[in-house]
């Protein structure tokens, strides 16, 4: 997945810096991601949500608010008004290269700005929240110690997450303004809200108004154990693979032609996580997989294996074969079931003289119907003919080139 860094200017012309997550493949549809408060955009959860949506032909703009991160200014002279600002001026520069978001996500207070900003951004069709607070001001209860102190001097210092931060009396009394109810209500946009019941730092009831404010279509998912800031990576990854899927049904990803030859289009696997091996496989926009390896041979076991995905396909293939066959005869086939083994014997066990070893896959076929023993004897024989089956028993050539 290419990524790259870019830059723009925000709402007080400051340039805000930005990670634009582009798919390998077509261009698709183009979403907008907002991240939590004194967070940034580099953070696990929006960094994953990220490449899983690029690997099915959305590519992600991904920034630093005004003062966070690498982008320009002081944080101390933002407000909530400035950040729903500076998602405009993201929004208006992927609009300037005929990228306008179709989808808005925003994490935590950003979730907050991307429900109050989604009025102003006609192109964005849906709209995702992650642990978002329904009243702005909620932020304020994460540095409460601290608000006799902002409101005697103007600013004060406060520690948030083992970071100094100043806030100012502005950014207090802006969030303490915002009422998103009517936002909420006139969306006129798919919204999903995700929310984990034991977030301890956004209480759920945030997502239940949230959700009640709004009109359908709305969705809402609970997160399950995740922490406030989806740290976790099976959390991120599931919160990932529900945006992914839900975003298919709001959003055209209408995938152009498949090249000449290749009437099935491109498979694309990507690399999800350079520390393992866990890969995003994609097949147009509406197939994900994932692949991985055993925790025992480096991986984190979040998906099939290599060998797992050929057995699949002699599998499938083989199901599909059969009842092709037994449709097309009008035979009682109630169903198929296909049990692969995959191992590698030495190659003269096999019959053959070279000192080397070779695949060998098991096939058990479990056929259910009222059949005779002539029609279970025929589709056994059918299965060999399987395509796959035949391009494994053949060998097949492979051209590699660097891209």
């Amino acid at each position: 997945m290419p990524s790259d860094r870019v830059t723009f200017p925000g709402h007080s012309g400051q340039r805000l810096a930005a990670r634009l997550d582009r798919p390998d493949g077509p261009h698709l549809a183009t979403a907008l991601f907002a991240h939590c408060f004194t967070c940034g955009k580099d953070i696990h959860a929006a960094r994953r949500i990220s490449q899983r949506l690029a690997a099915m032909g959305i590519a992600v703009l991904r920034f630093d608010f005004t003062g966070l991160g690498h982008s320009q200014g002081e944080f101390a002279n933002t407000t909530f008004c400035t950040n729903v600002a500076d998602l405009r001026c993201a929004a208006d520069w992927l609009a300037g290269r005929g990228m306008a978001p179709s989808l808005l996500i925003g994490h935590s207070l950003g979730g907050s700005a991307v429900l109050r900003a989604a009025a102003d951004i006609a192109p964005a069709k849906a709209i995702v929240t992650i642990g978002a607070p329904f009243d702005p001001a909620h932020v304020t209860e994460t540095f409460a110690h601290a608000l006799d102190r902002i409101e005697a001097q103007g600013a004060a210092q406060v520690n948030l997450g083992g970071r100094p931060f100043t806030i100012g009396q502005d950014f207090v009394n802006d969030v303490g303004a915002q009422d998103l109810e009517p936002a909420i209500a006139h969306l006129r946009k798919a919204l999903l809200v995700l929310h984990a019941p034991r977030d301890a730092v956004v209480d759920i009831s945030n997502a239940t108004r949230i959700f009640t404010a709004a009109k359908h279509p709305k969705s809402f998912v609970t997160l399950d154990d995740a922490d406030h800031l989806v740290s976790d990576a099976d959390d991120a990854e599931y919160t990932a693979g529900v945006i992914a899927a839900w975003a298919r049904r709001y959003l055209d990803l209408a995938p152009p032609a498949p090249p000449p030859g290749a009437p099935e289009g491109v498979t694309r696997v990507t690399e999800a996580d350079p520390r393992g091996f866990l890969q995003d496989i994609q097949n147009g926009p509406h197939h994900h997989a994932l692949a991985d390896e055993p925790q025992a041979y480096g991986g984190t076991d979040r998906g099939m294996s290599p060998y797992g995905f050929l057995s699949a396909g002699l599998g499938a293939c083989t199901s599909m074969t059969i009842r092709m066959y037994a449709r097309r005869k009008g035979w009682p086939l109630a169903r198929v079931s296909v049990d692969v083994t995959h191992d590698k014997v030495h190659a003269q066990d096999a019959g053959t003289q070279a000192d080397t070893r070779i695949d060998r896959f098991t096939r058990a076929i479990t056929l259910e119907g009222d059949l005779s023993p002539d029609q279970r004897s025929r589709l056994l024989e059918i299965a060999d003919r399987c395509p796959v089956h035949r391009s494994l028993e053949a060998g097949a050539k492979i051209e590699t080139r660097l891209t």
